[in-house]
């Protein structure tokens, strides 16, 4: 039901279904494909005509392999989309989209692992989380949008995508996280953007329903309040919505400031300061640095009056100062980063979301939900054929408070070390719009489990594979 119901919306808003009726004699005229454009632009079918198709293909293979005596998991993945926008009408845009996923070949993702009871944690991001027996009924409305744009800004109404610091696309699945409500993206000047929203509802990645802001969190594992005990905000958090501000500004060629705030109403706030600098050589390359400092604090009781089931204790805060020094060329791309998040708090930030903005942060790994961390990380890439091939390493130590220290460990995460390896080839010629990427990433146990494996599996001593084929046209 839920296919025909957003395959039904897709054809009324892209082609103009009418329902009305046909004699048997008559060629079937439902879609009325040969119709050309009526040559008034002024008109609101001609916007139809004139509006644009996009598609997209993509398979992912996963393989998860733990240390021995805990269970691996492997996984396949495929789907395909297709988005339609309308030509402007006087400014105006709609736009729709949606995509679907099939499971065709994967370990059994609802079976615990034998010895620790713990559930998979990556393949079952491929498909959906909240049903991981769903194999072919994996499809969901993405977009559905009126969009008034002029020049380089755009004022957004709707189920829409947006990439912010805290709010993000997270695209490490097979399809990403999605947003709805107003977001404005202004571009006053070359060197002054703005943007502002206000956000009532979210789509997580690996997810197929949409959520109220405020019943978004908790979709994904809660992990355990300040005590140990199981956290239990899911379903108990009130909030009228998020609301998110920012500028970015371009004070010279060579430096950049942003500002950023997400007020989640009832919940938290959540502010970040960065700054980025780039200073050219003599030789073409350059220099680049970055500075951030992103502080939190809990709005009134963090969600719920009642300690047990809030998410952001009442009166808690939290401070990180994240830093980047790199060299550039037109090829090359190196950085040393350093991440402190202090002991005032864990940094929170729903993992529904988006992914954390931190310099030190590499796929399939994050420190959401830690306080006390020390993250050091290094990273080097190169690029050549017109940056068709691109090849990337990335290692990172990652020094965080012990898993028993419930207040600044929210997830059981021992410290770790991680490896990633990242290569991508653009295809031409008659393969034009394949695009294929291969990644693995190892990671390495530096902090002590207590001799309890649910601290290790899918967490560290543990390495993956991902390959990935997408097709857009």
């Amino acid at each position: 039901m839920k296919r025909i119901s957003f395959l039904l919306l897709l054809s009324v808003v892209v082609l103009q279904l009418q329902a009305q009726h046909q004699e048997l004699t008559e060629k079937p005229l439902l879609w009325k494909l040969k119709q050309q454009s009526s040559g008034d632009t002024n008109s609101l079918l001609d916007a139809f005509r004139r509006g644009q198709m996009h598609g997209h293909f993509r398979y992912f293979f996963m393989r998860t392999g733990n240390r021995e005596g805990l269970t691996d998991y492997h996984a396949n993945a495929i789907g395909g989309g297709i988005k339609f926008e309308t030509a402007s009408f006087k400014g105006f845009h709609l736009g729709v989209s949606g995509f679907f996923v099939f499971n065709i070949g994967s370990s059994d993702l609802a079976k615990p692992d034998a010895k620790t009871g713990a559930a998979n944690r990556y393949e079952i991001g491929l498909f959906d989380i909240e049903d991981p027996s769903n194999k072919k009924d994996i499809d969901r409305l993405e977009e559905l949008y009126l969009k008034y744009a002029w020049k380089n800004s755009s004022v957004v109404f709707g189920k829409q995508l947006i990439n912010t610091p805290f709010i993000n696309l997270q695209d490490g699945r097979m399809r990403p996280t999605e947003a709805g409500g107003l977001y404005a993206d202004i571009n006053a000047t070359k060197k002054l953007r703005i943007e502002a929203g206000y956000l009532y509802e979210l789509s997580p990645r690996s997810t197929v329903k949409w959520y109220k802001a405020d019943e978004s969190i908790g979709v994904y594992p809660q992990g355990v309040n300040s005590s140990g005990a199981k956290s239990t905000y899911a379903g108990n958090l009130e909030s009228k919505g998020v609301f998110i501000a920012g500028l970015t500004w371009k004070t010279s060629d060579h430096l950049l400031l942003k500002v950023h705030d997400l007020f989640a109403e009832n919940i938290f706030n959540s502010l970040l300061l960065q700054a980025d600098y780039r200073y050219p050589l003599a030789d073409s390359s350059r220099l680049v640095a970055g500075l951030q400092f992103i502080h939190q604090t809990a709005v009134n009781n963090g969600g719920n009056a009642d300690p047990a089931k809030t998410y952001f204790g009442r009166g808690s805060q939290s401070n990180t100062i994240s830093a980047m020094l790199g060299w550039e060329s037109n090829h090359w791309h190196s950085s040393i980063n350093y991440t402190r998040i202090t002991a005032d708090g864990r940094y929170l930030m729903p993992r529904e979301w988006g992914r954390e903005p931190f310099f030190t942060f590499l796929p399939r790994e994050r420190n959401e939900g830690l306080g006390d961390v020390h993250a050091y990380v290094a990273k080097l890439g190169y690029d050549w054929l017109k940056a068709r091939v691109k090849l990337s390493a990335a290692f990172g130590y990652y020094d965080l408070p012990a898993v028993t220290n419930y207040r600044l460990n929210k997830y059981g995460m021992p410290s770790y070390t991680q490896f990633n390896t990242d290569i991508r080839y653009r295809f031409a010629g008659f393969l034009r719009g394949l695009e294929a990427q291969l990644l693995y990433v190892y990671k390495g146990r530096s902090g002590s489990n207590f001799g309890n494996d649910r601290y290790v599996i899918n967490k560290t001593e543990m390495g993956q594979w991902n390959v990935l084929l997408n097709f857009h046209f």
